[in-house]
This record gives C-alpha cells, structure tokens and sequence, in this order.
C-alpha cells in the first residue's frame, strides 16, 4: 500500500507525531528542521522568563512569559490515592450520518495555484470516515444539573482513550482549581492540512465546525450519558494543539455565545485554510496583525491560553508566501490580544518543538486552571 503523503515527514517530524497525533503538518517534500527562535528576537512581545526546572507562568497572571528549558511532568498527570476518579466512556459516529461532513480525502498534497501564491489546487475525493468521541465524567457529576465542560480536539481512538486530561481534571476538581466539569474529546474526520477532512474541519475560518459540534455531537453527548450541558458560554471551553488549536479559537472566535475560554498548544495561526475563501484570504494567518480579523473587531469575551516552542514549524510545506511561520503567527496572536485588552496568557516553551509531549504534560494542569479562572464568580 502506497505511504500517505503526510505521514511522509523528518524524523524530528516523526517523533512529534508519535507524541502528539496532530503534531506534523502535511508536506510531500521533508522540510529542513525549524530554526532555534530567540524569546527576546525582533518582532517578539516582550516576555517575563520564569526560572527553575519545572515552573509555570503564574495561574493569577496575564501577559507573555517565557518557560524551559527543562520540564518535569505536573504531579497532577498522576493518579492519587483518595481523589474521586470520572469515568471514560466512547462512542462512535459515522461520516453517512453527518449533515456537515461526509468526508473528504486526497492523495497528494496539491501545487501551488499559479494565479494565486496564497492557494493551493488540491485534488479531493470522497472519504467516508468515522470519529471516536471520548467522554469524561467526573465522579462528583451530579445527574440533571447543567455542567461545565470542555471540548478537545484531535481526540484518541476508539479503545485507547489517552487518560491525561481525565487524570489531571480528576485532581484539579478534587482540588477545586477548576469547576466540576465534563471533557468531550472528539476524533478529527482524517488526514492533515490542505484537501484533507482534519484540514478541512480545523483550518476553515467560518462558524461550520462549532456549528457541527453543537447540532450533531454534544446532543448524542448529553443523551447516551445522561448529561446536562450548559448553555452558558462562560462554562463552555475548547482546546486543541497545531490545527486543532486553531479550530478551538475559531470556534470562540465565530460562536462567542457558545465558548468563552480557549487553551491552545501550538496554534495554526497559518494560512491553511483551503478551499481558498476571498473573504479570508490568509485563512488563521489573518486573525493577527495590524490589519487582521481580531484588530478590527470589537473585543470579544474570549480568554486565551496559548503557547508555542522556540522550535516550533516554519513554513513546512511547498507554500512560501510568508504566512507559515509558527512562531512569527503566536507572537502576533500574543500582541494582537494585548492591544486589544484580551484576558490572554502566552507561554513561549524553550527547547521546544511542535505540540511538544513534553511541554504539555509540565503545563496542561496550568493551563486548565488559568483558564477557568472566574468562573462561577
């Protein structure tokens, strides 16, 4: 059988991938590694640098700060003794069964449009496909009352549910840090970038994938366990890592009256949207910048935690139209936010590479607890 193009990458590539599933972005041709950024470069916000092995920006504090470069996994990924453990549940949809998505997929990764240096031509096929979603339910769930709740993206497959969040919402709601809270991890549709049903979910600025979400997953959420989700967009989060983070802006961004809060790992902040849409041109990479979406908008109710590595993708594909740098589209994210009087925290990981394993693990109990500060206040 023929190797897909994208799971064709470096062996740097290859060991993001194997640490987090939406780590490599899809490329025919295997990039040179990305360049070792400085935090206090030009063109950087500036930063606060948090010394010691293992610390984390401040829970209570906004603005920009620097981490690494050694991490230790936070004591709450670990099982305690005495904490009230949720319980894991799964369930599958099919793509048949989808008003919004039926699925599409690709086999190559698509040219450049000569007409247009910011669009690819992507020849697509139809791809059925059918997404695990993964539910945690903590113990302290009282049945019928409306719950918190967040939803992840790029959830695990159907039978191997990865248990680091339930584990770490386990001791943050023991600890009350965070709200008694439902997690609903949800599968991406396929595949990666341009042409590709994750791409197509993910990259895509409109309202469609939230909208997907809220008429098609959270009620089959809600009926085969009993739930109670709430309607109140301040109990309402999302999170996701590379595409996956930028899919949980854009569902803030487009559907503020549905998700107030927003952790995201290495944002796709890119111009990756496809098909190409004239009235966004640059796709993610559009939401930042003097110009860009989020500096022309009204300030929106929308807290945000994000973080990129010193390593992090640098035009990682045959596009060279000046809108693939990872790095260059976090810190412009980060200056945007601040010029517009966003609540945001903005963690540049050193010695860090793309969606990094290891960065996650030190930071998601941070990260969750920054950002379900106030809640319920």
């Amino acid at each position: 059988m023929r190797t897909p193009s994208f799971v064709r990458v470096t062996a740097i590539g290859a060991l993001f991938a194997m640490l987090c599933p939406m780590a490599a972005n899809a490329v025919d041709a295997a990039p040179a590694p990305p360049p070792t950024r400085l935090f206090d470069a030009p063109g950087a916000p500036p930063f606060t640098v948090v010394d010691g092995r293992g610390a984390n920006a401040p829970v209570d504090a906004n603005g920009n700060f620097v981490i690494g470069p050694d991490y230790v996994p936070a004591p709450e990924l670990a099982v305690r003794p005495g904490v009230p453990r949720g319980t894991v549940q799964q369930f599958v949809m099919d793509s048949k069964d989808s008003r919004f998505y039926p699925g599409i997929g690709r086999d190559v990764f698509g040219t450049i449009n000569p007409a247009n240096p910011k669009a690819l031509i992507v020849t697509t096929h139809a791809a059925p496909y059918q997404r695990t979603i993964t539910v945690y339910i903590p113990q302290q769930y009282r049945r019928g009352t409306a719950a918190p709740f967040i939803v992840t993206h790029d959830g695990p497959k159907l039978g191997a549910p990865d248990m680091m969040l339930p584990h770490v919402l386990d001791n943050l709601i023991a600890d009350k840090r965070v709200p008694v809270m439902i997690a609903v991890m949800i599968q991406n549709g396929g595949g990666d970038a341009q042409g590709s049903e994750r791409g197509l979910e993910y990259d895509t600025l409109s309202g469609k994938f939230a909208e997907f979400i809220q008429a098609e997953v959270l009620p089959q959420v809600e009926k085969r366990y009993g739930l109670k989700l709430t309607n109140d967009p301040d109990g309402r989060a999302t999170m996701g890592c590379s595409s996956g983070a930028a899919a949980a802006f854009t569902m803030a961004w487009y559907h503020p009256q549905w998700y107030h809060r927003v952790i995201s790992y290495s944002g796709t902040f890119v111009n990756q949207q496809w098909p190409f849409n004239l009235q966004t041109p640059d796709g993610a990479w559009g939401y930042h910048g003097k110009d860009g979406l989020i500096a022309k908008s009204a300030t929106k109710p929308i807290r945000l935690w994000m973080d990129v590595g010193d390593r992090d993708l640098f035009n990682p594909n045959i596009m060279r139209d000046g809108m693939h740098d990872w790095v260059t589209a976090n810190h412009r994210m980060a200056t945007v936010l601040n010029d517009k009087g966003y609540q945001y925290q903005y963690v540049f990981a050193r010695n860090s590479g793309h969606c990094d394993r290891k960065v996650r693990e030190q930071t998601l109990p941070a990260a969750l607890e920054w950002v379900w500060r106030g809640y319920g206040r």
